[in-house]
């Protein structure tokens, strides 16, 4: 006898509680195997495609292409007969729980930090090819309207209210609030705490005066959704800007000696050395000799925690936006390898298909600016990082060489750090540093 398997949206790592659905790969109907693509969706660090763990029909799907979803949203349902039900599996969407852990979504592990729950009954409202025996339909007492709540004493339940927290309900108790006029934002309606907060916000406040004219002028232009990507990098910069006491100092470097150095390396054939290669490479070297900006801020321990490696993030500009992919222990890397991951990681982020690991866990920044064709910037330190150095673009400039007026190749080097890891003595000899490397690369030699 089939059941009817709801499956619902999974965590997708790094802490991500949302996705928005770019793509069904599956239609209502359709006949889907175990651990086969569903939907692709975009969070706010890459695109992913997201696996079914049961085997049948799908009986439903939920939510439109660019809708966005809360995780643990239900995604789809499948009829699953009895001989293709994963071992383990949760029970249908009208079935009662049976104690069991869920089978774990392949790639994203399982979740042991929340014990199993008996399932509320969703109803299954589209149509199937194979014959499927759809859970029973349950009533649900009819929402009050979207009104100002209204205290009331409190009444005796006479029907399923969708509250599992004794505490939401002794919060509503004590302040008389009737859980029934409530709508609530969590998963499938269920009330939170915040729900009835907000109701007793609502009778605390005084009716907003009416908005004046300008206010209505200004609704009329366009307005963009601050999601996905976009919110994504919105809410990292403000939460640096909040948290972080950063500082910036900069220099000019005569880059000459560096970009002859790169020329005769690629002069003796293999893979082609980058810039931004050269440029990681001596910024490992001076983090080696100046580990304080290579560590991050513990606020809840009120400590500074020094990295052991250097996990070196670079800007890389797409079409979704700003995505900084991460190079792993960049430090053990020489320029050609390098080179040859910056490549790999820039053509996944432009291609969308960059993973969440490959945009978290990074230690320090390298911010090229100059492929924008300017000269210097101020750039905020990607969160939770101590600094970033940023590179403008290298240009002919006049310069005093070997007490000579020349025209060289110049470039604007600037760091942003953190002040709370280290002082501007420290932050200005790693910048000095750099600067040295680059006017004269064999300064590396010591190190390599």
């Amino acid at each position: 006898m089939p059941q009817v398997m709801e499956f619902k949206l999974p965590d997708l790592g790094e802490g991500l509680t949302e996705a928005e659905i770019v793509r069904w790969l599956v239609a209502v109907g359709d006949v889907v195997a175990i651990d086969q693509p569903v939907v692709e969706v975009e969070t706010a660090k890459a695109m992913v495609e997201v696996p079914c763990p049961y085997g049948g029909v799908v009986t439903a799907r939920f939510g439109e292409e660019g809708e966005e979803l809360p995780v643990g949203a239900p995604l789809i349902t499948v009829a699953v007969g009895a001989q293709s039900m994963p071992v383990g599996a949760e029970e249908s969407a009208g079935a009662e729980g049976s104690g069991e852990a869920p089978r774990p979504l392949i790639g994203y592990g399982s979740d042991h930090s929340r014990p199993a729950r008996r399932r509320r009954v969703r109803p299954v409202t589209a149509a199937v090819s194979a014959p499927v025996t759809p859970p029973a339909p349950v009533a649900v007492a009819p929402a009050a309207p979207a009104a100002p709540v209204v205290p009331a004493a409190p009444a005796v339940p006479g029907g399923p209210v969708p509250v599992i927290s004794p505490l939401v309900r002794k919060l509503a108790k004590d302040h008389g609030v009737d859980l029934r006029a409530l709508d609530g934002s969590g998963p499938e309606g269920l009330i939170l705490r915040a729900d009835v907060e907000a109701a007793l916000a609502a009778l605390r406040e005084p009716a907003p005066a009416p908005a004046p004219a300008a206010v209505a002028v200004a609704a009329q232009g366009e307005r963009i959704p601050l999601k996905g990507l976009r919110g994504a990098v919105a809410e990292k910069l403000s939460r640096s800007r909040r948290e972080i006491p950063d500082a910036t100092c900069w220099v000019d470097a005569d880059a000459t000696e560096l970009m002859a150095a790169r020329a005769a390396m690629n002069a003796v054939g293999g893979p082609k050395i980058s810039v931004l290669a050269l440029l990681a490479r001596i910024c490992t070297a001076a983090l080696a000799k100046y580990p304080e900006l290579n560590s991050t801020v513990d606020l809840a321990a009120k400590e500074i925690v020094r990295l052991p490696s250097v996990h070196l993030g670079f800007a890389a500009q797409t079409e979704r936006g700003l995505m900084v992919p991460v190079v792993r222990d960049a430090q053990g890397r020489n320029p050609e390898s390098l080179s040859a991951e910056f490549a790999r990681l820039t053509e996944l982020a432009r291609a969308g298909k960059l993973a969440p690991a490959d945009l978290t866990g990074g230690t320090f920044t390298l911010n090229n600016y100059g492929v924008f064709g300017v000269d210097g910037s101020t750039p905020i330190v990607n969160h939770p990082e101590a600094a970033m150095l940023g590179v403008g673009r290298i240009i002919d400039k006049p310069w005093v060489h070997e007490g000579q007026l020349a025209v060289r190749k110049v470039v604007q080097l600037s760091l942003t750090f953190d002040h709370r890891v280290c002082d501007g003595g420290t932050a200005g000899g790693f910048l000095r540093y750099v600067a040295d490397c680059v006017e004269s690369p064999a300064v590396l030699l010591r190190t390599l």
